[in-house]
């Protein structure tokens, strides 16, 4: 008997190596560096999440369009390759809790030391945690609407990079434009505040004269100097979403325009937004996830039975076989605490779900809004700069005949550059706005699967 004791003991020796991970090490690395050409990351439309950029063939050899940034956010976004590493810890968990606990075996081995033994003891046992199987279904639904929920977490946070780079490179363009018109100004103004030292310097104009058209100067000057700065922010900021070196050069080409959502669509995506937003779905999920775990430690407020057989031989040799079973008394605890917390979890998802519905509805609406006000007021600002250039137009012809002075034609092209900007910005804002308003009712149809994004 003893040599059964140990060839039971070196099966469950083997058993228990049998399927044991192994160690594999991960070096730091010291070297890390941002690559400074997009065109040396390989990006896959294949594997993209969002379709319209699955479409989409990504060439940057002839520059980056806004489809081309977005798909290269898609892959290269630090923050993003960051959260599918949390997706794969989620996916981790979730496997964990979808496995059943071992059983357990219990060896014993008595040597005695005194008396009228006839042998050695030894006992043998194995029981398993019944409890466990009968809430395993749960414990499986839990994990899995927990994987579901991290997965779409994840999309939802490609969502947000997609937007984030759009709205980057619109405003790249139009900052760019922006500029253009302010070193125009600059240089003219430059040109007047120099015919006007020259003359000064003949009597024909007042020192008070060149210190007025000089502040002008310098504020036009600073200006200029602020747009330079905030360009080349706007252009880091980029290149960090991207996951590139600061000192990449982007060449941004394309079309920087996009497709108006009209009203009757729009309505019908805000309907849809429980369909279509992952963050949304991703919060479903973890109410499912949270309803199934409350589920379960309602279950296991009953007592925890586990069930064991057992084998044994005293000292005078006499072998016995049996069973046992043990039985938890819910007395004190009941389990009391744990359905407690998982009863308020699943209350606050609850909460959580109806807050981000109604939020979302609410950010759409305050976009539109505005756009309808930036609209009115976008109408009003291009009459103003039609009825500018056509002024200038006009007096730059009478200007040629000597009949406006230098300084009146200088006031109205700064007049001109001012409403130019202004209409430039209101451009911006609506376009930065149209890009937000897709990231929040959804790029593509409802969401029925995730797919697998690149890694």
């Amino acid at each position: 008997m003893g040599d059964q004791v140990k060839r039971c003991l070196m099966l469950a020796v083997a058993l228990s190596l049998a399927g044991c991970a192994t160690y594999s090490p991960l070096p730091l690395t010291t070297q890390a560096h941002a690559p400074h050409d997009p065109a040396s990351i390989k990006v896959d439309a294949s594997t993209m999440s969002l379709p319209p950029l699955r479409h989409h063939v990504f060439d940057p050899r002839h520059g980056l369009d806004m489809t081309d940034v977005a798909m290269l956010a898609v892959v290269n976004n630090p923050q993003l390759k960051l959260a599918r590493d949390e997706r794969g810890i989620g996916h981790a968990q979730a496997f964990a809790a979808r496995l059943l606990p071992d059983p357990v075996l219990d060896l014993a081995r008595g040597y005695p030391t005194g008396g009228p033994a006839v042998t050695t003891s030894y006992g043998l046992g194995l029981s398993y945690d019944i409890g466990a199987l009968l809430t395993h279904g749960l414990s499986k639904r839990a994990a899995n609407a927990s994987a579901c929920q991290v997965d779409l977490n994840v999309l939802w946070q490609e969502w947000q990079v997609v937007g984030a780079s759009r709205q980057l490179f619109v405003r790249n363009r139009y900052e760019a434009r922006m500029l253009a018109l302010l070193r125009k100004e600059a240089a003219l103004r430059e040109k007047h505040h120099a015919l006007l030292v020259q003359a000064q310097a003949h009597g024909d104009v007042s020192l008070t004269a060149i210190g007025a058209d000089l502040d002008s100067l310098q504020a036009v000057q600073l200006r200029r100097n602020r747009m330079e700065r905030q360009l080349l922010k706007t252009r880091q900021a980029l290149n960090a979403l991207l996951g590139l070196s600061p000192q990449a050069r982007l060449t941004l080409v394309g079309s920087d325009t996009l497709p108006v959502i009209d009203a009757a669509q729009l309505a019908s995506d805000i309907a849809a937004l429980p369909r279509r937003r992952p963050d949304l779905l991703a919060l479903a999920a973890g109410y499912r996830s949270a309803d199934a775990r409350y589920r379960k430690a309602i279950w296991q407020q009953f007592p925890a039975i586990n069930v064991g057989f057992t084998r044994a031989r005293d000292t005078d040799a006499i072998g016995t076989r049996g069973f046992q079973v043990s039985l938890s008394l819910p007395l004190f605890n009941r389990n009391r605490g744990h359905i407690s917390i998982a009863k308020a979890t699943r209350q606050k998802l609850h909460d959580a779900y109806s807050v981000r519905l109604l939020n979302a509805r609410h950010d759409v609406e305050r976009i539109v809004q505005d756009q309808s006000l930036l609209e009115r007021q976008r109408v009003e600002l291009q009459q103003g700069v039609t009825f500018s250039d056509s002024t200038l137009a006009h007096e730059r012809a009478v200007a040629a005949a000597g009949d406006v002075s230098a300084a009146e034609q200088l006031q109205l092209e700064a007049n001109g550059f001012a409403r130019r900007l202004e209409l430039l910005g209101i451009d911006e804002s609506l376009l930065e706005q149209q890009v937000a308003l897709r990231t929040l009712v959804g790029w593509t149809s409802p969401v029925t699967g995730v797919a697998s994004s690149p890694r």
